[in-house]
């Protein structure tokens, strides 16, 4: 039984995530329309907007290249909640309680680092919105890919709280048979 509900809690993220996507997919849509018949509709970021979107794509345009960046970008008391249902859903309280609770149950049943393409990026005021999509090869050799959404509230160049939506049930899939890599 606590299987099943399991499952219909991280096909319920899925879902989320989804949505989530579809209502980016909808947005870009409308600004590439907006953009393609007036070029001078452009929108016009702030000075803080357009620093936090440069520091955002910068550090993932690194993490692509194979730098660990999350040090750098995460301040050390993060607050970083995972929306959705399961084991990895909630709300971490520090940048190293998110990476030894959320990100290495992960990571460390993943043979090659998990690689983001960016999709898109915008920022309104001190919220940077980031869309991309993952992959790696697990322990086991399987592929893994996910697709993300992540909010940022920046604060002096650093996330001081982030929102991720994602597919849990890959996430979950992965954790649960994969072994970690030996340390």
């Amino acid at each position: 039984m606590a299987l099943f509900s399991l499952r219909s809690r991280l096909a319920d993220a899925g879902r989320r995530l989804l949505i989530a996507s579809a209502f980016l997919a909808v947005v870009e849509q409308a600004h590439a329309e907006i953009t393609a018949s007036d070029p001078g509709a452009e929108t016009h970021d702030t000075a803080i907007e357009m620093r936090n979107k440069a520091i955002v794509r910068e550090a993932f345009e690194k993490w692509r290249e194979g730098t660990y960046v999350f040090a750098a970008l995460l301040a050390p008391d993060v607050v970083w909640t995972i929306h959705g249902s399961g084991p990895v859903a909630g709300t971490y309280r520090s940048q190293d309680d998110f990476v030894e609770r959320a990100s290495r149950p992960l990571t460390s049943r993943l043979a090659t680092p998990v690689v983001p393409e960016v999709r898109s990026i915008y920022a309104e005021g001190d919220t940077v919105l980031i869309r991309f999509d993952g992959s790696a090869t697990t322990t086991s050799g399987a592929p893994y890919r996910n697709q993300f959404l992540w909010m940022f509230r920046m604060k002096d160049g650093l996330v001081i709280e982030a929102e991720a939506f994602l597919d849990l049930v890959a996430y979950q899939q992965v954790v649960e048979n994969n072994e970690p890599r030996a340390q």
